[in-house]
């Protein structure tokens, strides 16, 4: 344990209560003209468009949530525990922050007038709350600083910020320090280490590093890096979750295994551990400390390799569990919407910083699969666990606010997309995601170009880019060639180019002109993938899409014994269906041969199977699914 005299002693009160407040009230000025105020040891790979129009089923699929979840909920109802202070364990205070930034998000996808008035009122309401001395929470003062406290109040200076940086006001900004201020002021004076305080080791509340480091970012304030280092050194302490030391450590067994699944002793928390090695990626971007950076992606490739399932998420009981080797039979409350939504927000970060193709597979994978298969067809809730098997089923309400923290998480994930689908990079434009819509954005030489896709990706492979809206210059333009397409074809402005490899960013690098296309095709044949030996599964995977058998479609009982008919290359043919209908977004026929008990065995039929998302998405009528097929087993 940290000994209490040694807390935060580079944070000293006067420094608080003096020079930073005199700091503070200069950079504001500034901050009002949105000038940064720290420059960042480390810079972005790349960097947002200016302005995205999305079409097709993802269109679809945002403005569904746009209209139905962020404009539809109350924000009266978010700001009221605010005004009550008599909580003592639960976590209504999350909930005002995850809607906001998701609200954020949707508006600068779809700056509506409409929206920007809510935006406005729910700040304006929030802030009235903020006490003299800069408490932003629903605690009773006795229960200050327990269970979900602090986790509350980093929600909330994550919606704070998000509205400084969309609209530069220099009161939502000066109202996150206050409640910064306040949480240091507050741990120094009950000589306390967060990490002893929430629950998870104190990785709920240490995952305030990221809005403490954004708050350093954007307002120069030393003293918010330095509490970003205390919690640095409190991690690495006997009592903390050691999340850096630990970083090469299977993320499932850091800890023994808890008495009290959701107390203080549980360190194996899946949403908490990753929202913590978000805010180290950010304090990697301040300091250039390697050892940070190295961290992150170690433990990336421990959860992609440990527990990642085919839909492109995990955890049990919202925790680690070795899942990936297990997600072939029932796992009890699998996949966390929230687990989903961090995971890919953590794959972001490290798209952004990196600029590696890797972290754009698995943010496809979990986007078109676990996330849009939590999200209800009209967008108004979200499942809060995704079976591979079974049915889906609504979340419990919590905390009496009248939804559950996924339904909350949910729109955060998906509205990341429209502004990470095509990113600008320093020497040109990077293409990481295909939909149909328009993305504008700035060239090397500071030009606005408009790069539009058309293509119903990913019913077919077939996207072409076009570049409009500029005058020639020569910039790199990057184009992602997912992992699993190993037959990929490119052409620019009719002419064939090298066979793109897979797994990697192909780079054309040449003059660009108003009017130039790029036309890609990627292999969307059905493959097939293998887990486990007895008994032996199969999962169906064409593009990015995961394929399942669902009640919905007709044919065998889904829970039947069945083998996919796969060609000499172990391919597997899938014929597109015209079936659009029953809330089913893709589906396709292939042949299979059925479990047979007679000597001369069956001959092959066709069957249709529909991609993940849609599978059992009915929610009211329990339509049955299965992802994983168990395959007979031949003594021979």
């Amino acid at each position: 344990m940290i000994k209490s005299k040694t807390h935060f002693a580079r944070i000293k009160r006067k420094n608080i209560l003096s020079a930073s407040c005199i700091l503070a009230a200069l950079l504001l000025q500034l901050c009002a003209f949105g000038q940064p105020q720290v420059r960042p040891m480390v810079a972005d790979k790349l960097y947002d468009a200016q302005s995205v129009h999305m079409e097709g089923f993802l269109g679809e699929r945002l403005d569904a949530s746009y209209a139905n979840r962020i404009l539809a909920q109350s924000v009266d109802r978010l700001v009221g525990p605010f005004k009550n202070r008599t909580e003592t364990s639960c976590w209504q205070s999350e909930f005002w922050g995850k809607w906001f930034t998701s609200a954020v998000l949707a508006y600068r996808y779809r700056p509506e007038p409409k929206l920007k008035k809510v935006l406005d009122e729910a700040v304006s309401a929030l802030i009235e709350t903020q006490t003299a001395d800069g408490y932003i929470g629903n605690y009773a003062d006795a229960n200050h600083l327990d269970h979900w406290d602090i986790w509350g109040r980093k929600y909330c200076m994550l919606g704070l910020l998000a509205y400084y940086d969309l609209s530069h006001d220099g009161k939502s900004l000066q109202a996150a320090q206050k409640l910064a201020d306040h949480l240091i002021r507050e741990l120094t004076a009950k000589k306390v280490s967060i990490v002893q305080k929430g629950n998870h080791r104190g990785m709920a509340a240490t995952s305030v590093l990221e809005p403490i480091c954004l708050l350093y970012a954007r307002t120069g304030d030393k003293h918010y890096l330095d509490f970003a280092e205390e919690i640095l050194r409190q991690w690495e302490s006997p009592d903390g979750p050691q999340l850096i030391a630990k970083a090469g450590v299977d993320v499932a067994r850091r800890f023994p295994k808890p008495r009290n699944w959701f107390g203080w002793e549980q360190g194996q928390k899946a949403y908490e551990m990753m929202s913590c090695y978000e805010g180290l990626i950010e304090l990697y971007r301040l300091t250039g400390k390697a050892i940070y950076r190295v961290a992150v992606e170690k433990v990336w490739e421990n959860i992609k390799a440990t527990e990642i399932n085919v839909a492109g998420s995990g955890s049990g009981v919202e925790c680690w569990f070795g899942g990936k080797h297990l997600q072939t039979i029932p796992v009890n409350h699998y996949q966390e919407t929230c687990v989903t939504v961090t995971w890919i927000k953590l794959s972001q970060q490290l798209l952004r910083l990196t600029g590696d193709a890797r972290y754009a597979d698995a943010i496809e994978q979990s986007y078109y699969n676990a996330l849009l298969g939590a999200m209800e067809p009209h967008g108004a809730g979200w499942a809060k666990y995704s079976p591979l098997s079974g049915e889906r089923l609504q979340g419990s309400e919590q905390c009496g606010m009248g939804l559950n923290c996924c339904v909350a998480s949910g729109p955060r994930g998906l509205f990341t997309l429209p502004f990470t689908a095509i990113m600008k990079a320093k020497e040109g434009v990077s293409v990481n995601f295909f939909s149909e819509g328009a993305w504008t954005l700035q060239t090397p030489g500071g030009q606005s170009v408009t790069l539009t896709q058309q293509t119903d990706y990913p019913e077919s492979g077939n996207i072409t880019l076009k570049l409009s809206g500029f005058q020639s210059e020569a910039f790199d333009l990057f184009v992602r060639i997912p992992a699993w397409s190993q037959g990929s074809a490119l052409k620019v402005n009719g002419l064939s180019m090298n066979r793109p490899p897979p797994g990697q960013y192909f780079t054309i690098r040449r003059t660009w002109k108003p009017g130039d296309s790029v036309n890609l095709v990627l292999d969307m044949r059905g493959q097939i993938l293998h887990l486990g030996e007895l008994p032996r599964n199969i999962a169906i995977v064409r593009g990015p899409l995961v394929l399942c058998r669902d009640a919905r479609l007709g044919g065998v009982n889904v829970d039947a014994t069945i083998s996919p008919i796969v060609d000499k290359d172990g391919y597997f043919d899938l014929e597109p269906s015209a079936l659009h209908q029953n809330g089913i977004w893709t589906a396709f026929r292939g042949l299979f041969r059925l479990e047979s008990h007679k000597e001369e065995g069956n001959q092959p039929v066709p069957l249709l199977i529909c991609d993940y998302a849609s599978a059992g998405n009915t929610f009211d009528d329990g339509s049955w699914f299965r992802v994983w097929l168990p395959q007979p087993y031949d003594p021979r």
